[in-house]
């Protein structure tokens, strides 16, 4: 599955999130942003991909926040409320510009967000492919 395999490639490079600490210089910053974005990015898509080939018609046409709702539903992911609270930051990214955002989007992924990923990739791989 295509979408899988970018997805594990993303969090792959994710983990290079642990190798650079504060003060972060301005390419960091927006380096680590990004590899949070696409992070994300390609597990949502991940998730919808797996979704539509076991079934779930949500996995066709789905937004991010539906696809999220719908892997929660499916027991696929476990905590909704964090994974909707990373769709947040993933919307926030935009806004990176702001250090504040930058740097609440590096330190969330590094407490919360990356073993989230990890969660997915593991239930993936145990449970649905």
């Amino acid at each position: 599955m295509k979408k899988y395999e970018n997805f594990c490639n993303a969090l792959n490079n994710l983990k290079e999130i642990y190798e650079y600490n504060e003060p972060y210089n301005n390419v960091e910053l927006t380096g680590l942003v990004g590899l949070f974005e696409v992070c994300f990015e390609q597990s949502w898509k991940a998730m919808k991909e797996i979704l539509y080939a076991n079934g779930f018609s949500e996995g066709q046409t789905g937004s991010p926040r539906q696809i999220l709702k719908t892997a929660y539903e499916a027991r696929m992911i476990k905590n909704d409320i964090v994974w909707l609270e990373a769709l947040r930051a993933r919307n926030n990214v935009a806004h990176a510009y702001n250090k504040d955002v930058a740097l609440d989007i590096i330190q969330e992924t590094k407490n919360n967000y990356y073993n989230l990923f990890v969660d997915l990739k593991e239930t993936l791989e145990k449970n649905w492919l």
